[in-house]
């Protein structure tokens, strides 16, 4: 599976310019490709972004999560999120786990990687635990 530049940008944006708040990564399977879908703002929060992730299919994405620690200083991690439904299709599915590792190492900086099946498992609870 190829990543498209535009992935790798974008990415590099996010983590240095904090330029976005989150993107999510579409599979092309005709063009065989990861490509950019949607680019989350900075001022858009996680609301938006869990609204961006189709509710039937596979998607990964990239979530900037900014919080503070007990001595109320301000910290931020980048979580990747693989996401994939119960209601998605087997094989994209498939294709999806089996394209995640070389995926995500084309992203250079993920802190932190979740798995979601369901909203419930990247909820903002997990991100606060697994932020700290």
């Amino acid at each position: 599976m190829a990543v498209h530049d535009d992935c790798k940008l974008r990415f590099l944006e996010l983590k240095t310019k904090r330029a976005y708040r989150f993107i999510v990564f579409k599979i092309e399977e005709k063009q065989k490709q990861v490509i950019v879908e949607t680019l989350g703002e900075p001022a858009q929060n996680y609301d938006d972004f869990t609204a961006s992730l189709p509710a039937d299919e596979c998607r990964y994405a990239v979530y900037d999560f900014e919080f503070l620690t007990e001595g109320n200083v301000p910290k931020s991690r980048i979580f990747f999120i693989a996401w994939s439904p119960d209601t998605s299709r087997v094989r994209s599915k498939m294709i999806y786990a089996s394209s995640k590792d070389r995926f995500k190492r084309e992203l250079d900086g993920i802190q932190i990687e979740l798995q979601a099946t369901d909203p419930t498992e990247m909820g903002l609870d997990v991100f606060k635990s697994r932020a700290n």
